[in-house]
């Protein structure tokens, strides 16, 4: 059956799942214009604060999960690992072709998902915790029966996060001990850094600033200038300064092994969890 195209002017879309992530992803959406909160929904179960955080942005916020598939064009599962085959499972009936769906349960393959809604109009999508603050790294995977136009649909949602990558599916692991957990790693250096400036005299506030503010910058600097890392390193690098006395001691202590061993730990520990 031929998937029927979604109008990107006039779908509406519903969050099953309405926790920190769902509301980063509406609030976005939200905020860029992409959509507004009157054709999104969500259902909220238990805690009474969610309702409040999706309200107060105009989400609406429905009963149960079945009215908010019912509600909506494209639905994006945003629940946790263990519990998205069940909650999948239980709204089958429901998800049909005419559906775009969407998860962002790490770890959870689009061949089960495929397999679990009954047809392969899906889309995994693996968002990271920045998206929280418009800043997010996202890579998604198009399901057998997703259209190109349905990934566009998704690149512009998630788009309105942060940046939006696609990929082949068997990177997933090492996207996510990349991208998903690398803003743990990140947030470490920061503070190293921070405690070396304390180390070396720099008030904590101030060194907490300096460092953040620097890593924040180096990062932009790499994104704007198109310039490989290693040649920004080197034009910051003059001989017998400074910098190249710090780059020595990082060399010296294996700097670059260390990040490559945690980006390939993170990602066997996500292949074993999937």
């Amino acid at each position: 059956m031929e998937a029927i195209p979604i109008s990107p002017e006039s779908y509406n879309l519903g969050f099953i799942g309405a926790g920190k992530m769902a509301e980063s992803i509406a609030r976005g959406v939200v905020k860029s214009g992409v959509l507004p909160p009157q054709r999104i929904s969500t259902a909220v179960h238990s805690n009474p604060n969610r309702r409040i955080a999706f309200e107060s942005f105009g989400v609406g916020v429905r009963s149960n999960n079945s009215a908010v598939v019912e509600a909506s064009d494209v639905v994006i599962f945003s629940v946790k690992p263990q519990v998205v085959k069940d909650v999948v499972l239980q709204l089958k009936p429901m998800l049909s072709e005419k559906k775009l769906l969407v998860s962002v349960a790490a770890g959870v393959k689009l061949k089960d998902l495929q397999e679990w809604a009954g047809h392969s109009r899906f889309i995994r999508v693996m968002p990271n915790t920045p998206s929280a603050i418009g800043e997010g790294a996202t890579v998604m995977s198009l399901g057998g029966a997703a259209t190109e136009e349905d990934g566009e649909l998704i690149s512009k949602l998630f788009g309105s996060v942060g940046k939006v990558w696609r990929a082949d599916e068997k990177s997933f692991d090492g996207i996510t001990g990349l991208s998903g957990s690398g803003p743990a790693y990140i947030f470490l250096a920061i503070e190293a850094l921070a405690d070396g400036g304390v180390a070396a005299g720099v008030p904590r506030e101030l060194a907490l600033g300096l460092a953040s503010q620097t890593v924040l910058g180096a990062a932009s600097m790499l994104t704007k200038s198109g310039k490989h890392p290693g040649q920004l390193k080197d034009d910051v690098a003059s001989p017998g300064g400074t910098t190249i006395a710090g780059v020595h001691e990082l060399e010296k202590g294996g700097l670059r092994g260390i990040l490559m061993n945690a980006v390939v730990a993170a990602a066997k520990r996500s292949r074993e969890l999937s």
